[in-house]
């Protein structure tokens, strides 16, 4: 059986999201890792919503690290909602939001604009806070932005012209946030007017927007509605002008605030923040646990192949090339893709099973080769190649700490260890009694860690 190369590169780019329920293919592509991973995380998080509080909003965390799959997971979320009778808006933070300069306001307006977006059908009465709340912005801005393609200046008589009910909020949010995301200056601008309405924001929000939405949607039969805001845990962890981390002061000061809309949340939070002196502080003001997504184990904590992790990564990656086929019949056809059988597993292994980075290696083997099956020799010399960009990053303190990981599978809490988990230099895994971590293997096969 022959594989078209340009197919299977496309196949394996480890940038794209699996929408396993639009797309037949997506589904086919889709392995199914609860087994490994310490249970069906997805399936609580649906069930906290649907079966224990579907009247009372709810607040949920949800983390792991970055490339580990929670975009996919979140869309496959989406879709079980949505077949239980909710209205839910998904969308990625990052398409808002400046990452590396973030306020509890940009979040909240973020959020006011996809929602109203996805209600551009429903008539709501005119949100008249919210359109005083943005005329107000946009006067304090509009000798600065300038619309480009449209002409003009943002200012109250655009933002009430001919617009009525949800649209004005999204058109008005839109106009704003898309200028202001490029310039520190106008963020800043803009933030000194927002920060001391922000409670009055939320208010507006919540009675102009999310309650009367979800009193429309519920007389169309729904159950309610629900917001899952993803990416969230890119946001940097620099610090703010007084020294407080941005992370630590957007989930834990601010915390109460992000939890006040009243609708359900879903938000990914930056996987660094379990490992804060402040977690026990982000607990009690989410009142929740966050849900965790661990890596796939391709080792059990003493060393030992992980079976199951293993034939399902094996299965994750020859599925790119035989959707059609069943497990079975994809590892007779292995040695179209690999050399050889150590060529996958060895793929695998060093992969730690972090999902993005296995098909990142595979990507790349593709590119570097320019045909298949891919040798060992070709897949060594990207491993080598990630391994040096890697090791350049560690510090002689990290190297310590790591040499502790490795012994001892367990991460404390202080800054040291949250630069590891964050650089993932260090990753976590979870079995049927607790969570436990491990060098990234890239860098466990480091003469600084085997010497």
């Amino acid at each position: 059986m022959m594989v078209d190369l340009k197919q299977f590169f496309d196949a394996t780019n480890p940038s794209k999201t699996l929408f396993v329920e639009d797309s037949e293919l997506d589904q086919q592509y889709y392995i199914d890792f609860s087994s490994v991973r310490g249970g069906q995380i997805i399936e609580d998080l649906r069930d906290n919503i649907t079966l224990w509080s579907p009247e009372e909003p709810t607040c949920q965390l949800f983390t792991g690290h970055i490339g580990c799959g929670k975009s996919t997971e979140l869309l496959r979320l989406k879709a079980e909602l949505e077949r239980e009778g909710f209205h839910v808006v998904y969308f990625e933070s990052s398409k808002d939001l400046e990452m590396g300069d973030v306020d509890v306001g940009d979040i909240l307006l973020a959020i006011a604009k996809r929602v109203s977006e996805s209600l551009d059908r429903l008539t709501l009465e005119e949100p008249k806070r919210l359109k005083s709340i943005l005329q107000g912005a946009a006067k304090l801005l509009q000798t600065e932005i300038k619309l480009d393609e449209v002409g003009g200046t943002i200012g109250p008589a655009q933002i009430t012209a001919n617009q009525e009910g949800v649209t004005v909020v999204a058109m008005g949010i839109a106009k704003i946030t898309a200028k202001v995301k490029a310039s520190p200056d106008l963020r800043s601008k803009l933030r000194g007017y927002l920060e001391p309405q922000t409670n009055g924001i939320i208010e507006a929000i919540n009675k102009e927007l999310l309650e009367p939405a979800i009193a429309k949607l519920k007389q169309q039969g729904k159950k309610g509605l629900v917001a899952i805001v993803d990416n969230l845990d890119k946001v940097d962890s620099s610090p703010k002008p007084w020294g407080r981390p941005q992370q630590e002061y957007l989930f834990v000061d601010r915390g109460e605030q992000l939890r006040a809309l009243h609708c359900h949340l879903v938000y990914t939070i930056p996987l660094a923040l379990r490992f804060s002196n402040d977690f026990g502080t982000l607990i009690e003001r989410f009142i929740v646990e966050p849900h965790v997504l661990p890596m796939v184990p391709v080792q059990s904590r003493d060393g030992s192949e992980h079976t199951e992790g293993m034939n399902l990564l094996r299965q994750m990656l020859l599925a790119r090339a035989f959707p059609d086929l069943t497990p079975e019949q994809r590892l007779e056809k292995m040695t179209v893709i690999f050399e050889n059988h150590q060529t996958l597993d060895r793929l695998c292994r060093v992969s730690g099973g972090h999902v993005r980075n296995v098909l990142r290696m595979l990507n790349d083997g593709i590119k570097k080769q320019r045909q298949l099956p891919l040798t060992g020799k070709t897949l060594e010399d990207v491993i080598s190649l990630y391994r040096n960009a890697r090791i350049l990053a560690v510090t002689d303190a990290e190297w310590k700490l790591l040499r502790r990981v490795r012994e001892e599978k367990k991460v404390a809490g202080d800054d040291g260890y949250q630069t590891l988990i964050r650089s993932m230099f260090v990753y976590e895994y979870r079995d049927a009694s607790e969570s436990w971590f491990d060098v990234n293997p890239l860098l466990a096969e480091a003469k600084e860690l085997l010497s």
